[in-house]
C-alpha cells in the first residue's frame, strides 16, 4: 500500500499553479485504460492541438476565453490531456479550468477501469471528490464525513490513512488533528491510482488540447440542502420541483394582490396628521 499523506502534498499551498487553479476553479480527473485523445473525444472536445505545459494549457483557454461573446457566456473550456504511468496500467490525466463543472462523461470512461477526480469551484468552498469503478460511481463527497455512491464507506481506512479527521465508522472526529483536506484528497487520488501529481508532472507535460462544448443543463426535479459543520452537525432539507412550484405561485399571488385601504385603517400618515397637538 502506497504510504502517501496529506503532509505529501503540502506543496499545494505556496504553488503559483495551485493557486492559479483554484482561483480559477479546476477538475483534475484521473482515467485507467484510455488513451488522452480517447477521452478527448469522449468529452466531445473539438481538436485544438498541443500545448507545452499548463502554460500553453492556460493560454489556449485565455484565447478561447478571449473569443467568446460578451452577450452570451457559456461553459466551454479549453480542457488538456496527457499520458502518465500507474498502478494496474497506462493513465490518462486531464487537467481543465473548469470551474469545477466536472468531466461529464467520467461515469461511461470508468466501464471496464477506473476515473478519479477531484475539484474546485473557484474560490467558494464547494471541493468535490468522485471515484468511479466499472461504470459505477463508488464514492463521491464533499466533506469526508458525509459521503454518497454505491459503497460510500469503502474508503474509510484510505480517508483515515491519509489523515483525514475520522473515526473507524467514518464520522467525524473532532478530536483527530487539523489537516488540509485538498492535500489530503490529492493524497488519497495517489492511492487509488499510484500517480503521484506534482507541479513539474502538470508544468512539463505535452498536453492533447480540446475546447469542450458546454453541456445541456439537466432537468430539475428538486432542491436538497445538506450542510455539515464543522463539529460533523448535519442539516438536511429536501424540496420537490412541486413544493418549490407551489410557494413560487403563492409568493408571486401575494405580491401581485391588489393594496385595499378601507377607512376603518387609514395610512399611518393620516394616523399622524389627526392627532392632537400637531
Amino acid at each position: 500500500m502506497n504510504p502517501v499523506t496529506a503532509h505529501d502534498y503540502a506543496w499545494i499551498r505556496t504553488s503559483p499553479l495551485f493557486r492559479h487553479m483554484m482561483g480559477s476553479g479546476y477538475t483534475l480527473t484521473l482515467i485507467r485504460g484510455r488513451s488522452p485523445r480517447e477521452v478527448l473525444r469522449a468529452m466531445g472536445a473539438e481538436p485544438r492541438g498541443t500545448g507545452e505545459g499548463t502554460a500553453g494549457l492556460i493560454e489556449a483557454d485565455d484565447a478561447h476565453r478571449a473569443e467568446a461573446d460578451d452577450d452570451h457566456w457559456d461553459d466551454s473550456y479549453v480542457a488538456g490531456a496527457f499520458e502518465a504511468p500507474g498502478g494496474g496500467g497506462g493513465w490518462t490525466v486531464v487537467l481543465g479550468f473548469d470551474g469545477g463543472l466536472g468531466v461529464p462523461c467520467a461515469q461511461r470512461l470508468s466501464e471496464g477501469g477506473r476515473v478519479v477526480a477531484h475539484s474546485s469551484n473557484g474560490g467558494k468552498p464547494i471541493d468535490l471528490f468522485h471515484w468511479f469503478e466499472d461504470g459505477e460511481l463508488r464514492t463521491t463527497f464533499e466533506g469526508p464525513s458525509v459521503r454518497d455512491g454505491g459503497s460510500p464507506d469503502e474508503l474509510v481506512p484510505l480517508l483515515r490513512a491519509v489523515g483525514l479527521p475520522l473515526t473507524p465508522e467514518g464520522e467525524h472526529d473532532e478530536s483527530a488533528p487539523v489537516v488540509d483536506g485538498k492535500a489530503a484528497v490529492l493524497a488519497l487520488a495517489e492511492r487509488l491510482t499510484g500517480i503521484r501529481v506534482t507541479e513539474s508532472l502538470l508544468e512539463d507535460a505535452t498536453y492533447e488540447l480540446g475546447l469542450v462544448p458546454e453541456q445541456p443543463a439537466e432537468e430539475w426535479t428538486g432542491v436538497v440542502i445538506d450542510i455539515t459543520d464543522a463539529h460533523g452537525r448535519r442539516l438536511y432539507k429536501e424540496w420537490s420541483y412541486e413544493e418549490i412550484a407551489a410557494a413560487s405561485g403563492r409568493a408571486r399571488a401575494e405580491a401581485n394582490a391588489p393594496v385595499v385601504l378601507t377607512r376603518d385603517e387609514p395610512l399611518a400618515q393620516d394616523r399622524r396628521e389627526r392627532e392632537p397637538g400637531e
